[in-house]
């Protein structure tokens, strides 16, 4: 089973936006995690029950990550990930179109709206899913107050608050 450290994005059913994402900046992009500079994979975009779903990796930040190949794992602490995250949010506002977004270690799951209603309520409203960033339509049919602040046009978030030293970090 594989770990990714990753920005993931729901499109809905909107595959036009999805595919304009993947095409938005065809160039190789390397970030910063501290002293590493970290390509990104290529943008993958996958279909995840009805919704389109695009994902963006980090190179070898992960474990069992088949787009790694056999390159070895690059332990970050969780300064070095908070960084990181940081720049993939900074991708993530050049984007449009899509529902839901989060970055951070298998974010998926907090990815469809019918879950979020259904799972999440609790935790939406008491901000301790801290990253997400929701459309304002989906932030307005949750219900959600105004601790949720602008994204970027169109897009309200709880602002991402980075990592905490965990197993995964290397701190």
């Amino acid at each position: 089973m594989a770990i990714c450290f990753e920005l993931v994005v729901n499109f809905g059913d909107d595959i036009e936006a999805a595919r304009a994402a993947v095409l938005a900046d065809p160039r190789p992009r390397v970030l910063r995690a501290g002293d590493h500079r970290i390509p990104l994979h290529r943008p993958l975009l996958t279909t995840n029950g009805s919704y389109v779903e695009l994902s963006v990796l980090p190179v070898a930040v992960g474990w069992g990550v088949a787009l790694d190949g056999t390159l070895p794992a690059i332990r970050l602490t969780a300064a070095e990930l908070t960084e990181l995250g940081h720049q993939l949010y900074e991708l993530l506002a050049t984007l449009d179109g899509y529902v839901t977004a989060r970055v951070g270690w298998d974010p998926e799951a907090l990815l469809d709206p019918v879950e979020l209603k259904a799972e999440w309520l609790a935790e939406l409203a008491d901000g301790s899913l801290h990253g997400l960033v929701l459309s304002e339509s989906l932030h307005g049919e949750l219900g959600l107050g105004d601790e949720y602040v602008s994204f970027r046009p169109g897009y309200r978030w709880m602002p991402y608050r980075g990592e905490e030293p965990s197993g995964l970090t290397a701190d």
